[in-house]
């Protein structure tokens, strides 16, 4: 019997969000771009694109614009709609019709081009939109919107939420708040689970291969036998490693040095644990943060994300993921 694979997909763009604000470098060149995306699927898998627009109503037009840059560049596949600016912390509580009209533009204007329509990214990150007194409302009326929306113009795209594990960071009681804000038409409209998490990026001391295999699969286990039980959502429903990714270069926190030899190993044994899961865990998606890097010359662990330099030359680790993809993916 042959098991279903995993839907691979990346995040093809270069700036990279850090607590200390945005890792920026060279600009993105789209051409090279589809080279590398083409050279990692091949001629019969599939890798998604994966790109966020943060919506704040000052924002709107600027996000239109980026996604139209996104569908001449065939970069919609999976997209992400953030809420709110969390830099600013005397932001006024959102106009929710301005914020739902705002996914009925996008299903609306792109959607015939989006295999997948993700409402929130971090909203449990407390600060980042979890820091919003609003985000719950935001999430729960805008997967139920988007639900409609794609319903109603008979688009087949999936409709979910994003999320991040339980942490010192995590909002308290998330799951359990969203339970009681959500309700049937809510669990009935979520088509899949979003989950951001990074192993052995942050941690004071290096995790060893066998401490970073425990490590996803208690990350994944929670989600599905803890979290995701608490909010009333159905086993059923399919989570998506929806960011993921080990950077090379320097932790600024420990300290530690990053070699590109180490990333490959890490992801393979990350994206290979994650595979093994997926069939009792309901697992679909894997996607990759990131593809190259936001700058090179720069040490630090948050410029050097990619699998690629920042010229588009690969690292050893691009062609481990090929291969990964080749193996595992649909």
């Amino acid at each position: 019997m042959i098991l279903k694979g995993l839907t691979f997909g990346i995040y093809p763009l270069s700036v990279a969000g850090t607590p200390f604000g945005l890792a920026v470098g060279p600009e993105d060149n789209y051409e090279k771009i589809q080279l590398a995306l083409q050279g990692l699927r091949g001629a019969t898998k599939t890798l998604l694109p994966r790109n966020y627009l943060i919506y704040t109503k000052e924002w709107e037009s600027k996000m239109l614009s980026n996604a139209d840059r996104y569908l001449a560049a065939n970069l919609l596949g999976d997209l992400t709609l953030g809420c709110g600016d969390w830099t600013q912390h005397q932001e006024p509580a959102i106009e929710l019709d301005n914020w739902l009209g705002f996914i009925r533009k996008i299903i609306n204007q792109y959607g015939s081009h989006l295999a997948s329509l993700q409402i929130t990214n971090e909203p449990n990150l407390s600060f980042m939109e979890g820091s919003k007194p609003y985000i719950l409302q935001a999430l729960v009326e805008g997967v139920i919107t988007a639900k409609k929306e794609t319903q109603e113009c008979n688009l087949p795209i999936k409709i979910g939420f994003g999320s991040v594990p339980d942490s010192p960071v995590a909002v308290p009681h998330f799951w359990e708040n969203l339970a009681k804000v959500g309700g049937k038409a809510f669990i009935d409209s979520v088509d899949f689970v979003g989950h951001n998490f990074y192993v052995d990026v942050f941690e004071e001391q290096p995790l060893d291969l066998k401490e970073i295999t425990a490590s996803v699969e208690r990350t994944l286990r929670n989600l599905r036998d803890k979290d995701l039980i608490t909010a009333g959502i159905p086993a059923s429903v399919p989570i998506r490693v929806t960011e993921n990714g080990w950077p090379t270069g320097k932790n600024p926190v420990a300290n530690i040095e990053r070699s590109y030899e180490h990333q490959t190993e890490v992801l393979e044994t990350v994206i290979r644990t994650i595979y093994t899961l997926r069939l009792e865990l309901n697992i679909s998606h894997y996607v990759l943060f990131g593809l190259r890097d936001a700058d090179s010359t720069k040490k630090d662990l948050f410029h050097q994300f990619g699998i690629m330099r920042d010229d588009y030359s690969p690292k050893p680790a691009y062609d481990t993921f090929k291969k990964l993809i080749h193996d595992l993916g649909i």
